[in-house]
């Protein structure tokens, strides 16, 4: 083989080696990218169409279920808060999507939360209709004060209870809802629904419909 021979057939075949290279790579999606898309989403209108659907079969499934209520049924409607009552999106890209504990628990207790319309209008119908609202949070404790302001300054306060996470509390957010569920129902209570933006917040059994609300932002499990 000569020497331009040799150069030409070296050359080619790291050619090909690069190009093969490059072809078997599975970049993710470029993370700026997907911020712009997030953005997008909210701006345009199109998130709160998404929340407004869903919120439009909770609210018809409430109104029949509380209309056929059984004599003496406690009918109960659970709601997680963040990104289900409560629009966090402001400090959501404030932070460049990223949780930072010191930023968060400041926005907490600054309880400047503004409510998401479609969700808020189920918490309505819920009272109006003799339904008990449980909001179930895996805000801890120690933030109860400054969550109890922000749902007072919403129009959100006939609520039956507000159960926040214990401080010392372990595990998952799907096992402590699941078990505090299964708690309000040992109680008396028929969870007629159950509504929220995680499917930790859903899963686990104790109520009878669930509804998932949109949350691309983050994910709690």
């Amino acid at each position: 083989m000569t020497r331009f021979v040799r150069v030409v057939f070296i050359s080619t075949a790291t050619a090909l080696f690069q190009v093969g290279c490059a072809t078997s790579l599975h970049e993710p999606a470029n993370l700026d990218l997907h911020k712009q898309e997030l953005r997008r989403y909210v701006d345009s209108g199109r998130y709160l169409k998404d929340v407004a659907a869903v919120s439009a079969e909770a609210k018809a499934w409430i109104t029949q279920r509380a209309a056929h209520r059984a004599p003496g049924e406690r009918l109960g409607l659970v709601m997680d808060l963040d990104e289900t009552l409560f629009f966090n999106w402001p400090e959501i890209q404030a932070a460049e999507f990223a949780y930072d504990p010191i930023r968060w628990n400041a926005w907490i207790a600054a309880a400047a939360a503004q409510p998401i319309e479609p969700v808020r209008e189920i918490y309505e119908l819920a009272r109006k209709n003799g339904v008990e609202v449980i909001f179930i949070t895996g805000r801890r404790e120690r933030q109860r004060d400054a969550t109890v302001v922000n749902l007072q300054r919403i129009q959100c306060a006939d609520y039956a209870v507000l159960i926040c996470r214990p401080v010392d509390s372990q595990g998952t957010a799907a096992a402590f809802k699941t078990a505090t569920r299964k708690q309000l129902v040992q109680e008396g209570r028929v969870i007629i629904a159950n509504i929220g933006d995680q499917q930790s917040d859903l899963s686990g059994g104790f109520a009878e419909r669930v509804f998932k609300l949109p949350d691309p932002f983050y994910l709690t499990e």
